[in-house]
């Protein structure tokens, strides 16, 4: 039984056929995750001085939460933020919570797709001008567009 299959595969929408692409995206999440555990690392440096009573730090590091991804100029970027517990809370209100300036707890975009996502829609739909959209992202002094 020797059959000929003249199946041709398609490209998926979440699939990267550019390099460049792929080389961007793991670049991207290596430097975030490693600006992310600075960031971590320099709000625990600053609280090592509170203490529980038995001596042990209050405050320390307790692995990462779920993994997400931020969607970003170059696309999709997986990341996981740092998750940091407060073993001397009594309550609620004493807690001392870790939260991450460059990464916000519920982001899901960044800012600057935020900001551009209207701006492409009306610029884009009412006049079909997409340059002063897109300049908005990729800067004003891009090539090609």
């Amino acid at each position: 039984m020797n059959e000929t299959i003249n199946i041709v595969r398609l490209r998926q929408p979440d699939e990267i056929d550019d390099p460049l692409t792929d080389v961007l995206r793991t670049g991207a999440r290596k430097l975030l995750a490693q600006a992310i555990e600075m960031e971590a690392e320099a709000f625990l440096a600053e609280m090592r001085d509170l203490k529980l009573p038995d001596g042990r730090e209050r405050l320390v590091r307790h692995g990462h939460g779920p993994e997400r991804s931020i969607q970003t100029g170059i696309g999709p970027v997986p990341v996981s933020r740092v998750k940091v517990r407060d073993r001397g809370a009594n309550g609620e209100a004493e807690r001392i919570r870790f939260s991450s300036s460059i990464l916000p707890k519920w982001a899901r975009r960044t800012r600057s797709l935020d900001a551009l996502l209207p701006v492409l829609y009306l610029r884009g739909v009412s006049t079909g001008d997409f340059q002063e959209a897109l300049a908005a992202l990729l800067g004003k002094e891009a090539p090609n567009l």
